[in-house]
């Protein structure tokens, strides 16, 4: 498959590029060790329409082709991958289900100031005894008059701390398993919604994950999203798309540390000459090239089939080529990454030097939004449905 950029493809890649360059990698490092959470760089990229990036403008979106936004989500990543995930999320599993499967008022009061950057979102699916088994949540919402009340847990849940608005799952209908699933839109503030431990990771430091408690949490009946017991549905659909940008995220990530190698090994020199001259370097940056490029044209590939679908008003099923560019670009980042730091040296192993932070951001795009293994179950079981 051969991919032309439009000329609108190129100017938005060129535009966020100048951003991240000049406004984001120059502060990366420094958040990044204290853990802050980039604040003013999320209104900027609200500034740039990259917070509801292809949601419609008539609900505050921008508008953007799915191909324009991983090419956004590409160089955001590659200057800084916490804020990466941070407009990931927002866009792929808050926003997009929001859109896709909301009632005109819901997107009016929630989806509108999502996509304009004027609230923050977060997906709440994962608990502490189901993450690749998302179909076992114990979270339970009891119906009554008015509406559900909410009892459970989850974890692991990006932008948590910092959400306006959580998309939560709950069991509605225990008898049914998975197929007794809904989804609801809890804002922050409603009574016994909480949040609770903040999660002290490797990677990704300045992007929050917190534990989310909801102790008879009442959510009234509008606030139901898509259909009762369909959650599940909606949650597959969903992280089709989120698996797009974390492979979009994967590429930044190796980009940058293939971009950072190549000029270590220019400059660096042992035994009189520079590392770059060794067979040993020169084989290594021509894997990593390689390899990113490859991953780079199935998450194309992607966002490419899944705009179609789109476009023609069609709910096109991509799963297979989402969890492809997912899986691929996730595990060629992490050895991109280890090559980088290999090419580096002891240097790559110094905070000082951004490689060390690739290294431990790219570690966790194998195991979120579906780790490496339920990947491969995923693209098996697609598989098998063809023929």
């Amino acid at each position: 498959m051969y991919l032309q950029f439009t000329q609108e493809q190129k100017m938005i890649q060129e535009m966020v590029q100048s951003f991240a360059l000049k406004e984001v990698k120059p502060l990366a490092s420094e958040m990044d060790r204290r853990g802050e959470f980039p604040h003013e760089l999320v209104k900027k990229l609200a500034d740039l329409g990259l917070m509801g990036a292809f949601i419609p403008t008539e609900y505050g979106g921008s508008g953007m082709d799915l191909v324009s936004y991983v090419l956004a989500m590409e160089e955001i990543s590659k200057a800084w991958a916490s804020l990466g995930v941070i407009m990931t999320v927002n866009n792929s599993l808050v926003c997009e289900p929001i859109y896709r499967f909301g009632t005109d008022a819901q997107k009016q009061r929630y989806l509108a100031p999502l996509a304009r950057g004027e609230k923050l979102g977060c997906y709440a699916l994962t608990e502490p005894g189901a993450g690749s088994d998302a179909g076992s949540i114990k979270t339970r919402a009891r119906k009554e008059k008015g509406g559900y009340t909410l009892n459970g847990t989850k974890i692991f849940i990006t932008n948590g701390k910092q959400a306006d608005i959580a998309i939560v799952y709950a069991v509605t209908a225990p008898e049914h398993g998975k197929h007794g699933i809904s989804a609801f839109l809890v804002g922050k503030g409603t009574p016994g919604f909480s949040v609770g431990k903040l999660e002290d990771k490797m990677g990704l430091r300045s992007s929050d994950t917190a534990e989310l408690i909801f102790q008879d949490c009442h959510v009234p009946a509008e606030n139901l999203l898509g259909v009762e017991n369909e959650g599940f549905k909606i949650a597959l659909r969903t992280l089709d798309g989120g698996r797009i940008g974390i492979a979009s995220q994967s590429l930044g990530i190796a980009q940058a540390c293939l971009e950072e190698a190549t000029a270590y090994a220019k400059e660096r020199h042992q035994f009189g000459r520079p590392i770059g001259e060794f067979e040993a370097i020169r084989f290594m940056l021509a894997d990593m090239a390689m390899e990113i490029q490859a991953a780079r044209l199935l998450t194309y590939r992607a966002a490419q089939h899944r705009q179609q679908g789109q476009s023609k008003d069609q709910d096109r099923n991509v799963t297979l080529e989402a969890a492809q560019a997912k899986l691929l670009a996730s595990e060629v980042a992490n050895r991109v990454a280890y090559k980088a730091v290999q090419i580096f040296g002891g240097y790559g192993y110094i905070k000082e030097f951004p490689v060390e932070r690739y290294y431990r951001d790219a570690r966790i795009t194998t195991l979120y939004e579906g780790t490496s293994e339920i990947q491969r179950l995923v693209i098996a079981r697609e598989l098998l449905k063809q023929t």
